[in-house]
């Protein structure tokens, strides 16, 4: 009875999980929505797990599928494991800022996710429940999203501003996940027996699901969604053209019209570019903006990190690093010059980069046999003309959400989604074979007992841990936007304070100690006017913006961003007499620069410090090495012209104002300023005149 009780309640926390991950957010919190599919992971795979373990005490029993694919998906989970623990910054790799996609913990949610759903769902009932399930909540968020196309405002749900907003992620994922649900619908129309409303609905899902890829018109998606259609397509004509044992409803519909359909569709967008795919984005006034690394790009940064960490790569989640580390010198020509990338050209590329060799070799063992594994289940009917398309529907809707994260860095929900696939399929497999899976008893043996029940008790107890401290963790969320968001100082220091007491990363440190930069600025700002106590809490604001600073780089100390701040700190109260102020600010800039190297608003904080702090020459040097990075940086040239003011070289100062203008012409301060370099110029010239005629 408990063994029952415990197991369903297991199942529907599972189903819950897989079902709402397209679909589920928090509204009118402000919570990202990947943030938000992470809570719904964490809590429903740990009730799922402890409700399992609870269930093998009292049937004694464990049941686990012979899988090779299992055993692949572990030994990605010790290739992370390895390279985290081997990571320059070990908190970021094993969780990041929030459960970062590509975090260790990710990972190894991603496995028990894949690991629970082939244990789980081990029969064919539970199995359609999941897969109807999954089909209702596409066509839900595909439904959704296209009236938010229509009424973005009243469907925002205080979260959903723009049109292309959605609750998958990016515009591009939810383009791959309309994709992947016209695949689903196509498959099930061309080898399933169903009714012909039902045939109907699937034909709409289809239909809807094709105009929604067109609105995204990403190129990515229609290769894919063609190659996969054309697999079906190829799949139905050479095995299905033989009547012989099949269904009388499949004998009438040897030619698969509507797969072919979709492949010529496919080929058109895919071929034909912005002259049919801008179409409807263009009456509909959706754009794409989305930006990603390139290919040559990823593979450049790869390479050069392939060189230094072989083996193990940079540690996980670590790709940002990686990029202001190697990053091409051709991206300071773009309007990207200073932006973070936090993913490469897909994920699974992504991947790459930050476990090293390792990391690629058990990616690809873990792909080759997904791929091994479900042609086995396409082709075996030949000998037993008994196919078992439920079974190969699943190997299908995986190897789609994994193609789609090998091209693209799709959001947690479609990665999450790929490995829950893949699990009902490895179930689904082990159950038809005769010793698909191993059973394990347990209270026929007290040795036996005692260690498995120990056994059961820590998973029991991790997984409950792992609960808690990720919704501790989540917590400091609303905090932090409170911090973000504050009107006062005083709020801002009360909220950033319970944030950071939840939960502390490079992130939160670094908004702590910029609400304290704010205040000490703002008590700066009183000059002689300071009474006692707002001495001492400038003191005490000091010492709080060092220490947040010092903090953040201690979580991580190869993020550029995290000496930047501290560098910022000393700069912003070195022209009050601070002793050694500006040598530190030079200090922790040039360390930032080392690991930016090609960042030139570096070299210009040094220019910028180094002017203020008297040192003309060094002050040239480094908004020359700024403009060398970045030919067409205004800002340097303005630094410049800065300069050359303070050298009492107008002609010069004035030559680079103009070509900072010619940049940005519309630039109202530009304008002042060279006006006052033209007034200045002529008061000079007047006095220079006035002191020839005394002479």
């Amino acid at each position: 009875m408990l063994s029952n009780i415990s197991d369903r309640i297991s199942f529907w926390s599972l189903f819950a999980v897989i079902v709402l991950l397209p679909v589920f957010f928090l509204p009118f919190t402000k919570i990202p929505i990947e943030t938000s599919k992470g809570l719904l992971l964490v809590i429903g795979l740990a009730v799922s797990i402890i409700f399992w373990t609870v269930a093998r005490f009292s049937d004694g029993k464990i049941i686990l599928p012979k899988s090779w694919l299992l055993v692949s998906g572990f030994g990605i989970v010790l290739v992370f494991l390895l390279s985290a623990l081997f990571s320059h910054a070990q908190k970021v790799s094993f969780f990041g800022t929030m459960f970062d996609t590509g975090t260790f913990y990710f990972i190894l949610s991603a496995f028990l996710l894949m690991l629970i759903s082939s244990i789980v769902l081990n029969n064919f009932e539970k199995v359609k429940f999941i897969f109807f399930g999954a089909l209702i909540s596409s066509a839900v968020a595909l439904i959704f999203q296209s009236l938010h196309l229509f009424f973005p405002d009243a469907l925002s749900l205080g979260i959903l501003s723009a049109k292309t907003d959605n609750i998958l992620g990016s515009w591009s994922t939810f383009g791959l996940f309309a994709g992947f649900s016209a695949l689903v619908s196509l498959f099930v129309l061309e080898f399933f027996s169903i009714s012909k409303i039902m045939k109907i609905l699937f034909g709409v899902l289809i239909l809807l699901s094709v105009l929604l890829v067109a609105v995204v018109n990403f190129s990515v998606i229609w290769g894919i969604l063609g190659v996969f259609a054309l697999i079906i397509f190829i799949y139905k004509i050479s095995f299905y053209s033989n009547n012989s044992g099949l269904q009388t409803e499949v004998k009438h519909r040897n030619f698969p019209t509507i797969s072919f359909i979709l492949i010529m569709i496919s080929l058109l967008f895919f071929m034909a570019g912005q002259f049919i795919g801008g179409f409807l984005p263009n009456r509909l006034e959706v754009s794409n903006l989305e930006v990603r690394p390139s290919f040559s790009s990823t593979m450049s940064v790869a390479k050069s990190v392939l060189v230094k960490d072989p083996i193990l790569g940079s540690g996980p989640n670590r790709f940002t690093e990686m990029w202001n580390m190697y990053k091409p010198a051709v991206i300071n020509n773009t309007a990207f010059w200073n932006t973070s990338f936090d993913g490469g050209w897909g994920l699974l590329p992504t991947f790459a980069i930050t476990t090293g060799s390792l990391g690629i070799l058990a990616w690809l063992a873990f792909l080759v046999l997904l791929v091994i594994t479900g042609f086995k289940e396409l082709f075996i009917f030949q000998k037993k003309n008994t196919p078992n398309m439920e079974i190969v529907v699943f190997f299908f809707m995986s190897l789609y959400l994994f193609v789609a994260s090998l091209f693209y860095p799709v959001g947690p929900a479609i990665f999450l989604l790929a490995f829950a696939f893949s699990g009902i399929f490895i179930g689904l497999s082990a159950i038809k074979k005769p010793e698909g899976n191993i059973t394990f008893s347990f209270l026929d043996d007290p040795r036996k007992s005692f260690f498995s029940i120990l056994l059961l008790v820590a998973i029991m107890v991790a997984s409950a841990s792992a609960g808690f401290k990720y919704i501790e963790r989540f917590t400091s969320i609303p905090y932090f936007q409170k911090a973000v968001s504050a009107q006062t100082i005083e709020n801002a220091q009360s909220s950033i304070a319970k944030t950071v007491s939840l939960y502390s990363n490079d992130l939160y440190l670094r908004t702590y100690a910029q609400v304290y930069l704010v205040k000490l600025n703002s008590l700066f700002a009183k000059g002689s006017s300071l009474s006692e106590i707002e001495k001492a809490d400038l003191q005490i604001s000091l010492d709080q913006a060092i220490n947040g600073a010092q903090l953040a780089i201690q979580y991580n100390d190869t993020n550029y961003l995290n000496f930047t701040l501290l560098g910022s700190v000393y700069e912003s109260i070195a022209p009050f007499g601070v002793s050694g102020a500006f040598d530190k600010a030079i200090d922790s800039y040039k360390t930032a620069l080392t690991f930016n190297p090609l960042n030139p608003s570096l070299e210009l904080n040094l220019a910028r410090v180094s002017f203020a702090n008297g040192k003309i020459e060094e002050a040239k040097n480094y908004a020359n090495q700024a403009l060398a990075l970045k030919q067409d940086y205004a800002d340097a040239l303005i630094t410049l012209s800065q300069i050359a003011k303070a050298e009492g070289n107008n002609t010069e100062a004035f030559s680079y104002a103009e070509k900072a203008l010619l940049l940005y012409p519309q630039n109202q301060n530009l304008k002042q300023y060279m006006e006052s370099l033209r007034v200045s110029d002529s008061s000079s010239s007047i006095s220079n005149q006035e002191q020839q005629t005394n002479n």
